[in-house]
C-alpha cells in the first residue's frame, strides 16, 4: 500500500489568508449587511496641492519712470547675473524705439556704444536719424556672463519688454537680432523677420521691423544690403 500524503494544512490555512488579504477582505463579518455586487461611490475630489494653485498674476509699475527705477533695482532678473545694468537711452517721446537684445560687452553707462553702436548710428544716419532722436532700450538690461540671454527667464524678460512698449507707445519699432525678435509675436519666427508690420499693441498701432543686429552685419558685410532693402521703406510713411 503507498503511504497517504500529508497535507500541510499550516501552509495552506496561510496561502488562503494571504489570498483574502490581497483582496482587501480584513473582516469576516461587518455589522451590517453589504451588497458586495453594488457599484463604489467615486471618491471625493483631491484638494489641489500648493503647487497646482494658479501663481499671483506679476503687477508691475504703470508709469515709464517706476518701471526703469524697477528695472534698474534687485527685484530686476537680471540683478543675480553680477554684470552692470545699463538704463535705456533717449527721448521716450521719440517717434523711433529701437530694441537690443542686451548691453555689448564694453557698454557700461548706455547701450550701443561701441563698433555695433556706431555701425548703427551709420545706419541712422543714413535715414536722417540720431541717436539722439530715438528711444534705444534693451530685451536684458545686463549682458549675462555667456553672452546668451538664459532660457529659463526669456519668458519674463519679453513680457517685461511688451509692458515697456506699452508705456513708451512709440510710432515705430526697429527690433535688432533675432534674440529680440521674441519680444513680438508678430516677428519672432523667420517669416516676421526683415519683414515690416503694422502690430497694434496695448490700443497702439506701431510699425515694426525685426532684422538683423549690427553685431552680426559687423562680420557679414553682404547681409547690410537686405537691411537697407527693408530700413529705407521702414523709415517712411507708407508701407513697402
Amino acid at each position: 500500500m503507498g503511504v497517504e500524503t500529508v497535507q500541510d494544512w499550516r501552509r495552506t490555512l496561510s496561502s488562503a489568508l494571504e489570498w483574502w488579504q490581497d483582496a482587501g477582505v480584513d473582516v469576516l463579518v461587518d455589522e451590517e449587511p453589504r451588497d458586495w455586487l453594488a457599484r463604489r461611490a467615486p471618491p471625493a475630489e483631491a484638494m489641489p496641492s500648493p503647487d497646482a494653485v494658479a501663481a499671483p498674476v506679476e503687477t508691475l509699475p504703470d508709469t515709464l519712470d517706476a518701471f526703469i527705477a524697477w528695472r534698474m533695482s534687485e527685484a530686476a532678473p537680471e540683478y543675480g547675473w553680477m554684470t552692470p545694468c545699463v538704463r535705456p537711452a533717449g527721448s521716450p517721446d521719440a517717434e523711433w524705439a529701437i530694441f537690443t537684445d542686451m548691453p555689448e560687452p564694453d557698454d557700461t553707462d548706455a547701450l550701443l556704444t561701441g563698433p555695433s553702436g556706431r555701425l548703427l548710428d551709420r545706419m541712422l544716419a543714413a535715414v536722417g536719424l540720431s541717436r539722439d532722436s530715438v528711444y534705444i532700450a534693451s530685451l536684458a538690461t545686463a549682458r549675462p556672463l555667456t553672452g546668451r540671454i538664459p532660457s529659463e527667464q526669456q519668458a519674463r524678460l519679453v513680457a517685461l519688454a511688451r509692458h515697456h512698449l506699452g508705456l513708451i507707445a512709440p510710432k515705430k519699432l526697429l527690433i535688432l537680432g533675432q534674440a529680440t525678435s521674441c519680444v513680438l509675436d508678430e516677428t519672432s519666427d523667420a517669416a516676421g523677420f526683415n519683414r515690416i508690420h503694422e502690430i497694434n499693441h496695448s490700443g497702439v498701432t506701431m510699425r515694426v521691423l525685426a532684422t538683423y543686429h549690427p553685431r552680426w552685419l559687423l562680420d557679414h558685410a553682404a547681409a547690410k544690403q537686405i537691411v537697407w532693402k527693408h530700413l529705407l521703406p521702414f523709415s517712411r510713411e507708407t508701407s513697402e
